[in-house]
């Protein structure tokens, strides 16, 4: 029963303090009984544990607010994970449901690999860090399907160059730059649309950049800051504090975006 009562961290806080008060009321009682000896060694014992309970509690309050401070960005993490848009998928499957009759080849390798992008989203997007290679496969699975969908003719390009393998990067981050260029960019207009992505990466840095066109009269009252791109910011800033950059801008009707990770 007190072994039981020990393991809780306040009982043991709250004892260790209260037997440090009845030691220094011992010593105020003693200090002037004629047994100096004794006195100056219990005082050194008495201020030495104090010190040492001082500086394990202030340790332990330290290493408590570190503590619920990752685990409230963990929390936060996940949370803006979790709100990766699912329009695309839901526009897929529409689009399967009408090519299924016209080509059942095509569709079933649109079931694939839409089942590959969905495996990939749901259980390694939920991990911490993932390898560079996955994420550029999410990525060119996403343009595949995109590809599939469009009968008229787009200009959609994708150049990767990974010059060092190992490198991890936290996933699902590069998908919302794509996500708007297709969106704002080939989904609105009707001709001479075109996508060109690069992701490249060394052992010090990786750069991803997609450059789109885009139609200005479906973009009144849009600064290009929706919540997909506050949701990504955000995600930087917790997950590469003061290691990442990420511009955007316009010119005529070209709309370009660019980050870049910092590795180590």
């Amino acid at each position: 029963m007190i072994s039981t009562l020990l393991r809780k961290p306040w009982i043991r806080t709250s004892g260790y303090w209260l037997f440090a008060i009845g030691m220094g009321a011992v010593l105020l009682l003693i200090e002037d009984a004629d047994i100096e000896p004794m006195f100056s060694i219990l005082a050194f014992i008495y201020w030495s544990l104090l010190f040492y309970w001082g500086a394990r509690w202030i340790f332990n309050q330290i290493k408590s607010v570190l503590k619920q401070r990752k685990e409230k960005i963990s929390l936060e993490l996940m949370h803006l994970k979790s709100q990766v848009s699912p329009h695309f998928f839901f526009n897929t499957l529409n689009n399967l449901y009408g090519l299924i009759d016209k080509d059942s080849a095509q569709a079933k390798q649109m079931v694939l690999t839409l089942s590959e992008m969905m495996r990939y989203s749901i259980y390694d997007g939920q991990k911490e860090w993932v390898p560079l290679e996955d994420e550029l496969k999410y990525i060119s699975n996403y343009i595949d399907l995109h590809k599939a969908r469009y009968y008229r003719v787009s200009d959609i390009r994708l150049h990767h160059a990974i010059k060092q393998p190992g490198i991890t990067v936290m996933p699902l981050l590069f998908i919302i730059l794509l996500e708007n260029a297709f969106k704002h960019g080939i989904e609105t207009l009707r001709e001479k649309a075109f996508v060109h992505v690069e992701l490249t990466a060394d052992e010090h840095e990786i750069h991803f950049s997609v450059e789109n066109n885009y139609d200005p009269a479906c973009q009144k009252g849009n600064n290009g800051q929706g919540i997909g791109l506050q949701n990504l910011v955000r995600r930087l800033e917790l997950a590469y504090p003061k290691r990442h950059s990420l511009t955007w801008s316009t010119n005529a009707d070209i709309y370009s975006a660019k980050l870049t990770l910092q590795t180590k």
